[in-house]
């Protein structure tokens, strides 16, 4: 991971279908710095199979840095760029489910005429909810007893878990990352969101999120490399039924988080020439 990041100094960050180009002042941050607590091998390299960290309460630690695993060959036709961490989900979150997702007839059309102009993430608006999981950029996961945080490098994004026990708001008002409670379930941490907006994209192929959906996520870390996401969508606005799929992170180590800012009224997006 930390060769990736390497490759990416100085240069422009383009992603999937669409994107859009990136500046970061990398010489000023932290890309070349050890990460503390890193299970290493005899050569130095971080032991991935290590077991996973523990909290002082004993429960899995998700805290450190991430990126979506499984990411599609550099060759891939509908790709901009070649250095980007992109996967198979990003493009469509439902890629392995048996019959694809069962979407609502209205959603299906909107689908056949909505293209990469149209998704909010190329027009550098904020892809909330799962799809934050599949974004190019890195995550960084802050666990405390009563609160989970996941900090986005894409437009400084944020997303704040309770763990405090607290119910969910009755009606909310609709954010793009929901309003999300947690709860532990042996070692797993399952955190259920409501709340979102009705225009949100969930993939590049536009499958929607809309302000009717319960997102049930199950986090499991089954060693220090990897993280694993079971995410249920509920929105029986936008889908016929309920549908599950589950995402895998890998684990980032001795670098840092980058400045990746998008600014709206971005024009680029027309000019490139992914499907």
């Amino acid at each position: 991971m930390a060769r990736w990041r390497n490759r990416m100094r100085g240069r422009c960050r383009c992603a999937l279908i669409a994107l859009v180009c990136f500046s970061p002042a990398a010489s000023a941050q932290w890309v070349n710095y050890p990460t503390a607590g890193v299970p290493r091998l005899p050569d130095g390299t971080p032991n991935l199979s290590a077991p996973a960290p523990r909290a002082a309460d004993g429960k899995p630690d998700f805290s450190g840095m991430w990126q979506a695993a499984h990411v599609l060959p550099c060759n891939d036709v509908t790709l901009i760029c070649t250095d980007l961490p992109i996967s198979e989900q990003f493009r469509n979150i439902g890629a392995g489910v048996p019959g694809g997702l069962p979407y609502q007839p209205w959603a299906r059309e909107r689908m056949a005429r909505r293209g990469p102009a149209d998704d909010p993430y190329t027009r550098c608006l904020t892809p909330g909810g799962p799809r934050m999981h599949l974004l190019p950029t890195m995550k960084k996961i802050v666990q405390l007893p009563a609160l989970m945080i996941v900090l986005n490098e894409y437009n400084t994004n944020y997303r704040q878990i309770f763990l405090d026990g607290r119910p969910l708001p009755v009606d909310p008002n609709p954010t793009w990352n929901g309003y999300s409670s947690g709860r532990w379930e042996g070692d797993t941490l399952v955190v259920e969101s409501i709340g979102f907006r009705d225009d949100q994209w969930l993939d590049a192929a536009s499958s929607p999120l809309t302000s009717a959906a319960t997102v049930t996520e199950r986090f499991r870390r089954p060693d220090f490399g990897h993280l694993w996401i079971e995410i249920t969508v509920a929105d029986p606005k936008a889908y016929t039924r309920t549908w599950t799929v589950t995402l895998e992170q890998a684990i980032v180590v001795d670098t840092e988080m980058l400045d990746a800012n998008c600014w709206e009224n971005e024009k680029d997006v027309p000019r490139l020439l992914g499907r």
